[in-house]
C-alpha cells in the first residue's frame, strides 16, 4: 500500500488550509487503504482457513491488478517513463516495488491468519519510528538527536506493549509470531520511505505505477507455491481478493496519485494516524473483534513516541 512510502510528520496535522475537496479525498483514501486488512482477513477466512486463498494467491492477484490500473491510466496520461540509463531510479523503483508492496503485503497476510486485522493495523502507526533510526544511518543531515531517541525510546515501548507479557512466557507461539510479521512489514515499509527520498525527481505517478509492476513481477513466483487442487474457497474469499485488488490497491493507488498532486506527502502522511482508528471501527462492526487495554495504551505511546520524533522545536528566541 503506497502511502506506507511517505514519512509521518507532526507538521501534517496543522493543514487547516486545505480544501474540502481535499479532506473527502483524503477520508476516501483512509477507508481505502484502512479496508485492507478487513478484505484480507475475507481473503484468508481466519475462522475456516480451508475455504479461504494462501498469502502465495493473494498477493499476486493484488498488486498484478493494481499495477494494471496504474499502466493503463499512465497510458491515458501519456506520462513518460524514465529512460533505462537512469539505472538508479530503477533500481529504487524496485526496492520500492519490493520492500513498499510484495513484502509487507505478504508479511501482513500470513500474520493476519492468526491474529484480528485492527491489531495488524496498528503496528503499521510505528513505521516513522524506524525511519527515524533507518534515515540516521542513511542520510548525514537527518541525525537522531536526543530529543529524538526519546521519542523513539517512548515509540517502542508502545510496541513492547503491544506484544504484550505473551512475548515473553509464549515465545514462539503462533499470536507472537504473526505480530512479529507486522513489525517487520512495518520495518519494510519504512525501508520504502528511505527508498522514496533518492527518486525526488521522477514524476510521482510515474514512480507509483513502476513501483507497483515491479511489485507485482516480483510476487508472481509465490504463485508457483499455490496447491491448486486443494483450493476450495467461500464466496466471502473470493470477494475479499477482489476487494483488495479493486480497493486498497488499484482505486486508492489512482486517488493517491490525484491528492499528493493537489497536496502533499506530508498530508497524505497523516492517514498513518487514521488507518488504525479507521481499521478498528471496521473491524468491530463487521467481525466484532474487540482489543485489550494494552493495545489502547501502545497506540497511544506509539503515536506519543511519533510525535516527540518528529516535532520540530521551536525557535530560539533572542532576548534583548
Amino acid at each position: 500500500m503506497t502511502s506506507r512510502a511517505t514519512r509521518l510528520l507532526p507538521a501534517a496535522m496543522t493543514h487547516a488550509g486545505r480544501s474540502l475537496a481535499d479532506w473527502i479525498l483524503f477520508a476516501v483514501l483512509t477507508a481505502l487503504w484502512g479496508s485492507a486488512y478487513g478484505f484480507t482477513r475475507l481473503a484468508v477466512s481466519q475462522s475456516e482457513p480451508e475455504l479461504g486463498f494462501p498469502p502465495e494467491f493473494i498477493i499476486p492477484m493484488r498488486l498484478t491488478a493494481g499495477a494494471i490500473v496504474l499502466l493503463i491510466a499512465a497510458r491515458i496520461n501519456r506520462q513518460k517513463w524514465p529512460p533505462v540509463s537512469a539505472w538508479r531510479l530503477w533500481v529504487a523503483m524496485a526496492v520500492m516495488g519490493i520492500a513498499g508492496t510484495a513484502a509487507p503485503f505478504l508479511l501482513i497476510t500470513h500474520a493476519q491468519q492468526t491474529v484480528d486485522s485492527s491489531l495488524a493495523a496498528l503496528y503499521v502507526a510505528a513505521a516513522p519510528l524506524f525511519v527515524a533510526i533507518m534515515a540516521h544511518a542513511a542520510f548525514a543531515d537527518d541525525r537522531i538527536s536526543l530529543r529524538k531517541a526519546g521519542g523513539i525510546a517512548i515509540g517502542f515501548a508502545g510496541v513492547a506493549v503491544l506484544f504484550g507479557p505473551e512475548a515473553v512466557t509464549s515465545f514462539g507461539s503462533a499470536s507472537v509470531l504473526a505480530q512479529a510479521l507486522c513489525l517487520l512489514a512495518t520495518a519494510c515499509y519504512a525501508l520504502s520511505t528511505i527508498t522514496a527520498r533518492y527518486a525526488r525527481e521522477v514524476p510521482p505517478f510515474i514512480f507509483a505505477a513502476g513501483f507497483l509492476v515491479c511489485g507485482a513481477v516480483a510476487s508472481w513466483p509465490l504463485l508457483l507455491f499455490v496447491e491448486y487442487e486443494s483450493l476450495t474457497p467461500s464466496f466471502a474469499s473470493v470477494s475479499g481478493v477482489v476487494g483488495l485488488a479493486i480497493g486498497p490497491t488499484a482505486m486508492a493507488s489512482v486517488l493517491y496519485m490525484v491528492l499528493i498532486q493537489r497536496t502533499s506527502a506530508t498530508f497524505i502522511s497523516m492517514t498513518g494516524y487514521t488507518i488504525p482508528i479507521f481499521s478498528a471501527i471496521v473491524g468491530y462492526l463487521a467481525f466484532r473483534e474487540t482489543q485489550d487495554w494494552n493495545a489502547l495504551l501502545a497506540f497511544a505511546l506509539i503515536l506519543g513516541g511519533v510525535y516527540i520524533s518528529q516535532r520540530t522545536p521551536p525557535p530560539i528566541q533572542a532576548t534583548a
